[in-house]
């Protein structure tokens, strides 16, 4: 069985989701630096929770910019996805018992 996923490939996993982005607009939408990006993203891409495609160059030539790669969630980084906010909101509200309960 796969190692759970940690927050930050949750959290990136997030930002792809709706709709596929590219990776500078990936540290944007999480805050997360370019060096902790780019190699998480080679690692969900590896366990198969991402595919990965390089856009067109004539777009990025009619833009006057590099070519981008998108990235976007396969069915199993869609699951992965749900499971882990699912296991994240648990332990939340677990926390979150525990502080209203233990406080006395």
């Amino acid at each position: 069985m796969p190692r759970p996923l940690g927050n930050t490939s949750l959290q990136i996993l997030g930002a792809i989701r709706h709709p596929q982005a590219y990776g500078l607009e990936l540290v944007t939408r999480t805050g997360l630096p370019s060096g902790t990006i780019y190699p998480t993203l080679g690692r969900l891409k590896k366990r198969g929770l991402i595919r990965a495609r390089w856009e067109d160059q004539r777009v990025a030539e009619r833009e006057g910019r590099p070519r981008r790669r998108y990235y976007e969630l396969t069915e199993d980084g869609a699951l992965a996805l749900a499971t882990g906010a699912s296991r994240v909101a648990d332990l939340a509200a677990d926390l979150q018992a525990e502080s209203v309960g233990g406080a006395g």
